[in-house]
């Protein structure tokens, strides 16, 4: 367990954020056909590979916070991103003054051909919302990775650096994009 100094000059532990309540109200509505209306929205649908060997892989590593990590955070987590109620703190920027990014686990799906979770902001997230990370195979063996997120600025700083922060969210996706064809591909 992560229990030193993170963030802006705060002391937040997994164990702090374990029944913190979530900062928006449409919990688990990544899995819904339709994101809820206020957010901005994410829905990305990125080819990895194909065949099952590049699912396994992707598979894998979506469960192993690889994308986050790929897009330059450091994650602390209570334990694996394939259980409900799972905690993570991701850190972005410098050790001692980087931004914290407390999230929790809301839903894991862990079917033959489609493996993935969703994680739900917590007090002290830049954002309000949620995002979810799936792989999937198609019957033709094509593999997949579904993005998906609801979204809004949650904090007066975030708020000021609006144009900033949107421009950061879409290269966080991009690098996540990257690091799972690379995982794909073993």
């Amino acid at each position: 367990m992560h229990t030193g100094r993170v963030g802006i000059l705060r002391r937040t532990t997994l164990a702090q954020l374990a029944d913190a309540p979530f900062t928006y109200p449409e919990v688990g509505a990544t899995r819904d056909a339709e994101l809820p209306a206020g957010y901005h929205h994410v829905d990305r649908r990125e080819h990895l590979g194909s065949g099952p060997v590049a699912f396994d892989h992707a598979a894998a590593a979506v469960f192993r916070w690889a994308a986050q990590r790929g897009a330059g955070l450091r994650v602390h987590a209570s334990g694996p991103a394939s259980a409900v109620g799972t905690v993570v703190l991701m850190t972005a920027g410098l050790r001692r003054l980087g931004l914290d990014v407390p999230c929790r686990v809301v839903w894991v799906v862990d079917e033959p051909d489609r493996r993935g979770f969703a994680y739900g902001t917590l007090p002290g997230h830049p954002e309000s919302g949620e995002e979810s990370f799936v792989v999937t195979r198609d019957p033709d063996g094509e593999v997949h990775y579904e993005l998906r997120a609801f979204s809004r600025l949650a904090t007066p700083l975030a708020r000021l650096g609006a144009p900033v922060s949107s421009r950061v969210q879409a290269l966080a996706l991009d690098r996540y994009v990257t690091t799972m064809r690379r995982a794909a591909r073993g």
